[in-house]
């Protein structure tokens, strides 16, 4: 595993984990078949995790965070897509560990707290439009807050960060639907913890996200080059895939 950057005179207070899955054709973005194919989107999320620990890295230097980053894997951290991350993102590799996302979410939160860090943020890889300034107020709203969340439109969310652990948070959760958020705020009220709300956001889950997605890539276009917010290479993925789309379509 990487160790934290060499000219960093004191530890971080904070871990930043990024949950992502191996570009593996059948096995990521299915919701998003037989839209696209299989190919199609495995390429499509992994220039989404590229996104994330692209943007991840720049929040952490732009805004001068306290923060070590970390990239949860599955199937496997010993898969070569996530090898070539850590040599090339100097981010820590983590194995996704449970029988569930809530399981594996909980882990990862107990694994972090227990190597000293007091604040830790998950975050997902389908926001890859998510501005900096998110990074940067979700870690100082833990400096007032018990838990920090990042809502998505659908219902799910994109981020959540904690002070300390509560497994209770990830428990009897019914995943991939409209009532993630409202059922982690609810226990978390029942647990008497203070919580700061990020703005909404739009993952991409389905092919009406894509689209929308599409949308926004071609509207990002009309900016000045220093204001674009997508990466060439994703912006290029998503130019593809909606030529394909349409072809498909007619």
């Amino acid at each position: 595993m990487s160790a934290p950057p060499p000219d960093r005179k004191q530890p971080a207070s904070a871990a930043l984990v990024i949950f992502a899955k191996a570009p593996i054709p059948g096995q990521v973005k299915t919701r998003l078949c037989p839209g696209l194919t299989e190919d199609e989107a495995a390429t499509l999320h992994g220039s989404f995790v590229l996104d994330t620990l692209e943007r991840t890295k720049a929040a952490v230097h732009k805004f001068k965070l306290p923060v070590d980053r970390f990239l949860a894997c599955a199937p496997s951290s010993t898969h070569v897509f996530f090898r070539i991350m850590e040599a090339r993102h100097g981010v820590t590799l983590l194995d996704q560990q449970g029988d569930n996302l809530g399981d594996r979410m909980a882990q990862a939160f107990s694994t972090l707290f227990a190597r000293g860090y007091r604040h830790v943020f998950l975050v997902g890889t389908d926001v890859p439009s998510l501005p900096l300034t998110h990074y940067r107020d979700a870690v100082q709203s833990l400096t007032r807050h018990d838990l920090v969340l990042g809502p998505a439109k659908d219902g799910g969310y994109y981020l959540i960060g904690m002070t300390a652990p509560h497994p209770e948070l990830f428990a009897d959760i019914p995943w991939s639907t409209d009532q993630v958020t409202a059922l982690t705020q609810q226990k978390a009220t029942a647990a008497a913890l203070q919580t700061a709300l990020l703005p909404v956001w739009s993952d991409v889950d389905t092919l009406d996200d894509l689209h929308a997605l599409i949308d926004d890539c071609v509207a990002d276009k009309r900016r000045p080059k220093q204001e674009r917010v997508y990466s060439q290479r994703t912006a290029g993925t998503l130019e593809l895939l909606a030529k394909r789309l349409r072809t498909r379509e007619a």
